[in-house]
């Protein structure tokens, strides 16, 4: 796997804990409105750490950081991630994966060998229209996405039972992007995922790593609405990361 990117410290990625990030390179999406286009893409612009000097850094920073958040890119498309992972955690650092859910078989593993103690699963778009959003248009068009996997992963994390803070946990998420999420995808969205512990709805943000520019925000009237019609359906919705 190529490690691209470390955020020694963070507050934000692991909610809860004072944790680092690392970022794995490459992703089987192309979602036209992703920030880590250098890293989806593994272009090799960026300078790769090496296990070793990052688990050089893991270890001095034990007893400071307690948590290590894994996302990418995609991370489950790397064979090797559940041995990476285990390493991680005989450190004893509580580890949470962030995920497109497109691999459910590695996913389950990981939870049933308690690998992972978090989960941020990303819900892209409605079932109908998840082809318009795992797609890069200046690829290629948009392909009808076989949403099969997708939907394990739903219902694995679903099938997860409430458990304390020292316990498996898990949320779904979403970025909105104007031109792609309307009131009718968003209670789509809900009436998929309802039951799920936790949902969290993140705002789009314009910047130089967007893989497709041209997006937009919605404002955050459309964005409290969406918030109120969410919670109608998953109590447990908040808008993160919208001032």
């Amino acid at each position: 796997m190529k490690i691209l990117g470390l955020n020694k410290t963070t507050l934000l990625d692991y909610p809860g804990r004072v944790a680092c990030t690392i970022f794995l390179g490459g992703c089987n999406f192309r979602c036209p409105f992703c920030h880590n286009k250098d890293i989806v893409l593994a272009s090799g612009s960026i300078a790769e750490y090496t296990q070793d000097e990052l688990f050089s850094f893991l270890n001095k920073r034990r007893g400071i950081l307690t948590g290590v958040c894994i996302t990418g890119g995609e991370p489950t498309i790397h064979d090797d991630l559940p041995d990476f992972i285990a390493a991680i955690k005989q450190l004893g650092y509580r580890v949470k994966l962030d995920t497109n859910g497109s691999n459910p078989a590695m996913l389950k593993a990981l939870i049933d060998d308690r690998l992972i103690d978090d989960c941020a699963m990303d819900i892209k778009n409605c079932p109908e229209k998840y082809d318009t959003s795992v797609s890069f248009p200046a690829v290629s068009a948009p392909a009808a996405y076989d949403l099969s996997k997708i939907q394990q992963s739903v219902a694995l994390l679903l099938s997860q039972p409430c458990i304390d803070e020292d316990g498996f946990s898990y949320e779904f998420r979403t970025t909105l992007v104007k031109e792609l999420h309307g009131e009718a995808d968003m209670r789509a969205i809900c009436e998929w995922i309802t039951g799920a512990n936790a949902y969290f709805l993140q705002s789009y943000v314009e910047s130089d790593g967007v893989l497709c520019k041209g997006f937009h925000a919605h404002d955050e009237s459309t964005l409290t609405a969406f918030e109120h019609l969410c919670q109608a359906y998953i109590p447990n919705t908040h808008l993160r990361g919208v001032s």
